[in-house]
C-alpha cells in the first residue's frame, strides 16, 4: 500500500448480523466471506443457530468464527454480544448489518406496534450495532461497516414491504452518511448496498417462477437477485481496496432504479 493508506492487520474479523436463516443474505454472506479469509462473528436472535452456524463456518472455511444470540433491537443486549465476539475473535475490521424484517401492511391498516417494530429493528438496531463496533474500529483506526437499505426507500415502496420498511431503509441511508462523515478521519469507511428482489425467505417464502418473473420484469435484467449478489458486493465494499468509497449506496437491484 502507498504510504498514508491504513493497512488491515493479517487476521481480521467480519461482524454479519442476520446470519441465521439458511437462505437469507446474511447466512450467505458468512460463506462468502469466510471462502475467501475472513474470521467471522454471527450475530442473529437465536443463540444456539449462532454458535452452530459459527462452528460450521470455522470447520468448512477453516477461519476462527464465534456466535452469539443478541436482539439488534436493544443497545445493552447488542453492547453485551459485541463484547463477548471481541474476546473470542481476531481485531474487528469490519461490520456488515443485515438484520432486519419485512412488513407488508398496508399504511392505512398500519397499527402504532407493527411501525416501532419494524424501525426498532431496521434502523435503530443499524444504529446500536454501529456504535458499539465504531468504538472498536476507531480504536485501531481502520474499519469498513456495511449497512443493507433497500431500493423500497428510494422508489417509496413498491416491493414486498411496504412504507415502515421504506422509512427505516432510508434512515439507513442517511444515518450511513453521516456516520461516514464523522469517521472518516479515523480510516473507517461507511457505505449502504441497496439490493432489489432478493431470492429470500422475507419476501414471504420461497419465490415461484411466476413471481420471480414479476419481480424481474421491472429492472432491466431478467432474474431476481440472489444472496450471492449482495454477499459479493459487500465482499468489495469491506476489501482493504474500498478505502476510498465511502457514504455511498451502492444499488444492486438489477437496474430497477438508476440514479
Amino acid at each position: 500500500m502507498p504510504a498514508g493508506i491504513a493497512t488491515f492487520p493479517a487476521d481480521k474479523t467480519a461482524i454479519v448480523t442476520g446470519a441465521v436463516s439458511p437462505r437469507g443474505i446474511g447466512r450467505g454472506t458468512v460463506d462468502y466471506l469466510a471462502e475467501r479469509g475472513w474470521n467471522i462473528g454471527v450475530l442473529d436472535l437465536d443463540d444456539d443457530g449462532c454458535k452452530a452456524v459459527a462452528k460450521e463456518v470455522a470447520d468448512k472455511f477453516n477461519v476462527q468464527a464465534a456466535g452469539v444470540g443478541a436482539n439488534v433491537s436493544d443497545e445493552t443486549a447488542v453492547r453485551a454480544a459485541v463484547d463477548e465476539l471481541e474476546e473470542q475473535l481476531p481485531q474487528i475490521v469490519a461490520l456488515v448489518n443485515l438484520a432486519g424484517v419485512s412488513s407488508p401492511v398496508p399504511y392505512l391498516e398500519l397499527e402504532p406496534d407493527e411501525w416501532d417494530r419494524v424501525l426498532n429493528i431496521n434502523l435503530n438496531g443499524v444504529h446500536y450495532m454501529t456504535r458499539r463496533v465504531s468504538e472498536s474500529l476507531v480504536k485501531h483506526r481502520i474499519g469498513r461497516i456495511v449497512n443493507i437499505s433497500s431500493v423500497s426507500a428510494q422508489r417509496g415502496g413498491g416491493t414486498y414491504s411496504k412504507t415502515p420498511y421504506s422509512v427505516a431503509k432510508a434512515g439507513v441511508i442517511g444515518l450511513t452518511r453521516s456516520v461516514a462523515r464523522e469517521l472518516g478521519g479515523y480510516d473507517v469507511t461507511v457505505n449502504a448496498i441497496s439490493p432489489g428482489p432478493i431470492d429470500t425467505d422475507i419476501m414471504g417464502g420461497r419465490l415461484t417462477d411466476e413471481r420471480k418473473e414479476a419481480m424481474a420484469a421491472d429492472g432491466v435484467l431478467n432474474r431476481v437477485g440472489t444472496p450471492r449478489d449482495i454477499a459479493a458486493a459487500i465482499h468489495f465494499l469491506i476489501g482493504e481496496d474500498a478505502g476510498f468509497i465511502t457514504g455511498q449506496t451502492l444499488n444492486v437491484d438489477g437496474g430497477l432504479y438508476m440514479h
